[in-house]
């Protein structure tokens, strides 16, 4: 962790979160999978020189209902759109997406073949064991995605 005025949470070099934003997510990815199938959300921030800091997020299931139906992340295309709403709103922007599996921070064909947000230079977020704690940010998995399916693990 680093500490300004406010306290951050380093994901990956250039990748932050604000720390109350971080324990907020987590308790609701937690709650809303019940420790029995992945959730997820938007992650809402800014782009920088420097980077990607993420301060709100909108969970899946805020705007698809049927998102987590059958166990895993099938999110409804005709969400986009109040998701896009609630950025203009906001003034921020989707700056990455962040779900939790059953074990590992991997991502799996799924995720890889499917992008949540198919722009090069997206972030995607993995978090272990269904968000259980504690959540160590080395086990939390970071990934760009480079376009055509392809993706780059954020070391």
């Amino acid at each position: 962790m680093t500490f300004s005025t406010v306290e951050t949470t380093s994901l990956r070099d250039g990748v932050t979160c604000r720390g109350a934003t971080w324990r907020r997510l987590l308790v609701a990815l937690r709650e809303r999978g019940h420790g029995i199938h992945e959730s997820g959300a938007f992650l809402l921030g800014e782009r920088t020189a420097t980077g990607i800091q993420i301060s709100e997020f909108i969970p899946y299931d805020d705007l698809d209902p049927l998102v987590f139906e059958t166990g895993i992340v099938r999110f409804d295309g005709r969400y986009f759109g109040e998701l896009w709403e609630t950025c203009r709103s906001s003034g921020l922007d989707v700056v990455a997406d962040v779900h939790t599996h059953p074990a590992g921070s991997y991502q799996s064909a799924s995720d890889q073949a499917h992008p949540m947000i198919a722009c090069a230079g997206h972030i995607a977020i993995v978090v272990p064991d269904f968000a259980r704690p504690p959540v160590e940010i080395c086990d939390v998995g970071v990934y760009r995605y480079l376009g055509s399916k392809c993706w780059e693990t954020l070391p």
